[in-house]
């Protein structure tokens, strides 16, 4: 190389002595770019066919095998987790939950305006008389199953992060927003990572938890069912693993409202606010609070990185959601529009629980606040597991 650029020099012809070549194309910000409002909102929109999905329903039901079959046909290979739910006073152990009593201890200081909340009980609140048919069958206890998929890594399969929401809901709605937008938003996951040129390097499963909303049954039980069987090789010598080694946890839960505090009249604005953001939460009082927090920065460069419209801001005060029972096992994070304990236990999004939890309630601004939380996780998952696009 030395001698061409001489020559170059001694007969006038002077050439770059190295090539400048192009910087390789960023295949994670090609994967981000596969995301679609579109498709975002079209999977919101499919969820809400089964109305609230309340648990124990036959509309739950179809709506796990809707899902799985959407999963599957992104090219997901999926699996379900199999429990029994009694919540009868004499079976303290079969999951009671937090039932209708509001959000746990850990959720934070109450500041600003409140406004009441709770969970609506009263189907005549809902005016669209199809829909109050469509929930009017009750719950009952009994078995219960929540479908997930999972993309294998190609070069540490043995070791997965979990990537999660949960798709019952209650209130008399549509569960849109919660938690039809996490739902959703987990599924577009699945669909982006299963594209036939997509690999990781590590293993990502996709979880859609049943009985969230009456304390997180589903994620229990597959904590209890698959914890002791983390990165057994099965069958020895196959290189295939189950149960991968949990590498951290990631839920998402409500994604789309941030309309800001209520007014001192307790009403709320129809829009958007400007400066709406993705609350990326940790329990600061967990066991694995310092590595939870390492995750959640990691999220929150993702954002900067990739999401298009609006930031992420941490916060430490995870809770009342299904990140919550691996929070002391593993690193633990869950993404949202505000703050759980704070913000909507204050009242700040007046469809929580509620018949507006409907898909036409919400704009495109909103939808959007869904997709930048798609950006974000997508952005920081696919570099947590090594993800490239094949040639």
């Amino acid at each position: 190389m030395l001698a061409i650029a001489l020559s170059g020099l001694m007969t006038g012809t002077v050439q770059p002595a190295f090539a400048q070549s192009e910087p390789a194309p960023d295949p994670v910000k090609t994967l981000v770019e596969r995301l679609d409002l579109e498709k975002y909102k079209a999977t919101v929109k499919g969820l809400t066919q089964f109305g609230d999905r309340r648990q124990g329903t036959d509309r739950n039901r179809a709506a796990v095998d809707w899902i799985e079959a959407q999963l599957k046909s992104y090219g997901c290979p999926t699996d379900r987790i199999k429990y029994v739910y009694d919540p009868s006073p004499a079976n303290p152990g079969g999951g009671r939950g937090r039932g209708n009593t509001g959000l746990a201890q850990g959720g934070g200081k109450p500041r600003g305006i409140r406004t009441p909340t709770g969970v609506n009980t009263d189907p005549m609140k809902q005016p669209d008389e199809k829909l109050r048919a469509l929930n009017m069958q009750p719950t009952t206890p009994g078995p219960r199953e929540a479908a997930y998929c999972t993309k294998v890594g190609t070069t540490h399969p043995e070791e997965m992060y979990i990537v999660s929401a949960h798709m019952d809901g209650h209130g008399w709605g549509e569960a849109a927003n919660d938690d039809g937008s996490g739902t959703a938003l987990v599924m577009e996951l699945a669909r982006v990572f299963s594209g036939p040129d997509v690999q990781t390097e590590r293993t990502i499963r996709f979880a859609l938890w049943n009985n969230e909303e009456t304390g997180s049954q589903a994620a229990r039980a597959y904590i209890a069912l698959r914890q002791e069987l983390q990165g057994m090789e099965n069958p020895p010598g196959s290189g295939k693993y189950p149960e991968p080694r949990w590498l951290g946890m990631i839920q998402h839960d409500m994604m789309m409202f941030d309309h800001g505090m209520p007014r001192a009249d307790g009403t709320i604005s129809k829009e958007q606010r400007p400066e709406a953001d993705v609350n990326i939460e940790f329990q600061v009082s967990s066991k694995m609070a310092a590595e939870s927090q390492k995750l959640a920065w990691v999220f929150e460069v993702a954002n900067e990185k990739y999401a298009t419209d609006y930031p992420a801001s941490v916060g430490s005060h995870m809770t009342n959601t299904d990140s919550g029972p691996f929070q002391d096992l593993i690193p633990a994070i869950s993404l949202r529009e505000n703050e759980r304990g704070v913000h909507i236990g204050s009242g700040w999004d007046p469809q929580w629980h509620q018949p507006t939890d409907v898909f036409t309630t919400y704009n495109d601004q909103d939808f959007r606040l869904g997709l930048n939380a798609a950006q974000t996780t997508l952005g920081a998952v696919a570099g947590l597991t090594g993800a490239t696009l094949k040639r």
